[in-house]
């Protein structure tokens, strides 16, 4: 059965919800019903980590073994502690570089899910921050996952259109008023699973 390997922050470890939640776990039950044999996913995810932060974590879990998928959520910290979009560039190739290497140098094993848009939440709308500029340095940091993911030939899926239309709905919130809510993680995994299914039928 294809080993997983889920990699991120707060939005990968399912801050505020129960573990069954968590968008990685959503994905592997989906694929499983779907017939695609698949393992629970293991998790290196923490709020608040940064990209140089998860790979820190990496590091110190070596050997991490190789994986039948990997995903990778990661740079709203970046954003949030005002870091340069090109320095988030170099960090998150790396990481793609390194989820490469663990998928088995099979770029077509990698899953990356675009950076939700906290500002539309609660939290966001209370925080004091001007919620537009957030957006368009959201929109700068995913533009450039974008193009690392292409460049690399690795599925990029765009979820944050919908944590945008739907982000802000009392459902799609955690109790918290800041992470996604179960329902919100089920809009993601609804975009990744057709994904994930091809890579993994490859």
């Amino acid at each position: 059965m294809p080993s997983y390997l889920a990699l991120g922050d707060s939005y990968t470890i399912g801050e505020s919800v129960p573990g069954g939640a968590r968008w990685p776990m959503q994905l592997a039950d989906a694929l499983r019903a779907r017939g695609v044999r698949i393992a629970d996913p293991r998790i290196i995810a923490t709020t608040g980590w940064t990209t140089d932060e998860l790979s820190a974590a990496m590091d110190a879990a070596e050997p991490l073994g190789a994986y039948g998928l990997v995903s990778l959520l990661i740079g709203v910290n970046n954003q949030y502690r005002g870091r340069d979009v090109e320095n988030y560039r170099g960090e998150f190739a790396a990481l793609l570089d390194r989820c490469i290497a663990l998928a088995g140098e099979r770029a077509d094993r990698v899953l990356v899910l675009s950076i939700p848009d906290w500002g539309v939440t609660p939290f966001g709308q209370g925080s004091g921050r001007d919620t537009a500029q957030v957006a368009r340095e959201l929109d700068a940091y995913n533009a450039t996952a974008a193009e690392e993911c292409a460049a690399r030939g690795i599925a990029f899926v765009d979820i944050t259109p919908v944590s945008r239309s739907l982000g802000a709905l009392p459902d799609r919130i955690a109790d918290d008023g800041l992470h996604p809510s179960p329902l919100a993680y089920a809009d993601w995994t609804a975009l990744a699973l057709p994904v994930a299914e091809r890579l993994l039928r490859k």
